[in-house]
């Protein structure tokens, strides 16, 4: 799942009891070593504060899920942050790029999905598909980094039967060109497949030749957003993320563009909102369709039912470290679009800016 599909589902979900834990975490070695001390102590915690709560018995599930979440993190894939959401019913694991404040252990009804907000709204998902001739490999990416590689039941294409041994077979093209079809066909079924599930897009790594032949037999072409030309000598995991962040830059630039001459376009028909007040009431009921936000702007407050007060300090009780980040997810929410930019064109504008349905 993607993490917006993440946060549709455990924004919704109540039980009893719900368990959040969120840690900062290391990207390398040691100090990711220390991580797995960090998380041990907040499953110990966790687990003291839902028995003493509740009992064993009716959390049972829970208790087992807590018991055994250590085992199935591998902190050679940390980032900057770990969120658990934990419940008889539910386990999710989430990495993200953006740090967390404080490293906290919540029990309650509802998941605290705060951090997972923050991570979506200024975050780009994608996959990233090397196609070569020692066959395929798929990467989980978000922003310039590696979340994971994909290993399931048709990742990774160990075998690429493109390479014909047999000398009489391989100097016949018509059979050379129809292999490469049912072997891209093949790769490309299997990350539809992704695709339906998760709905993120993504960027090949591959020869023109190759990805022309692939975007030929491709049942949905539009999950490609392009191919950055296969250097054998640069193919590593970090290499790829590299040369994909930096593409997926460019296609964001574009849709930058696009979303700001939308945005003073709209200036003139009276339906663009800047005060955050405004902008924020205005994405509670559903009128936002374009949100517009500077990529340095965050701005901590305290909400109030429908109104919100500026604070200095990310820090405190009820305090809210990054309000843009939860406007974000009003929009998204409710089927509206959100744009995070660095261009200047924004600026006459201020550091957000909402357009309005009505």
């Amino acid at each position: 799942m993607s993490i917006k599909q993440k946060l549709e589902t455990l924004a919704t979900e109540r039980n009893a009891p719900c368990v959040t834990i969120s840690f900062n975490t290391h990207r390398t070695r040691p100090d990711n070593e220390k991580d797995k001390i960090v998380l041990k102590n907040l499953v110990k915690e966790a687990e003291t504060r839902v028995i003493e709560k509740f009992g064993k018995r009716p959390v049972q599930a829970l208790l087992d899920k807590l018991s055994s979440v250590t085992e199935q993190i591998d902190v050679s894939y940390n980032l900057d942050s770990l969120h658990l959401f934990l419940s008889n019913d539910t386990l999710e694991i989430v990495r993200s790029i953006w740090p967390t404040n404080e490293n906290i252990v919540h029990v309650s009804d509802a998941f605290v999905i705060r951090p997972l907000i923050k991570s979506y709204s200024r975050t780009e998902e994608y996959y990233i598909l090397l196609l070569s001739q020692g066959g395929v490999h798929l990467y989980h990416a978000m922003n310039d980094s590696i979340v994971k590689e994909i290993i399931n039941t048709d990742f990774p294409f160990t075998e690429n039967p493109i390479m014909l041994t047999d000398p009489v077979q391989a100097s016949d093209a018509k059979r050379v060109d129809n292999k490469a079809r049912e072997y891209f066909n093949n790769v490309d079924k299997a990350l539809v497949k992704l695709y339906r599930d998760s709905t993120i897009k993504t960027v090949v790594v591959t020869t023109e030749n190759n990805y022309s032949l692939l975007q030929q037999v491709a049942d949905f072409p539009s999950v490609y957003l392009g191919n950055i030309t296969l250097d054998f000598n640069n193919s590593a995991p970090h290499q790829l993320v590299d040369q994909g962040w930096k593409f997926i830059q460019s296609l964001q630039q574009e849709r930058q563009k696009e979303a700001i001459a939308e945005m003073k376009n709209a200036v003139s028909d009276g339906i663009v909102v800047t005060d955050l007040q405004e902008i924020y009431q205005a994405a509670l009921d559903g009128r936002g369709e374009l949100l517009i936000v500077n990529q340095h702007f965050s701005q901590p407050v305290v909400l109030e039912n429908r109104t919100l007060k500026v604070v200095e300090s990310g820090e405190g009780k009820d305090v809210i470290d990054d309000v843009a980040s939860t406007i974000s997810w009003e929009v998204v929410s409710k089927k509206g679009r959100v744009v995070y930019t660095e261009q200047e064109h924004l600026s006459d504008l201020g550091n957000i800016a909402l357009k309005t349905r009505y």
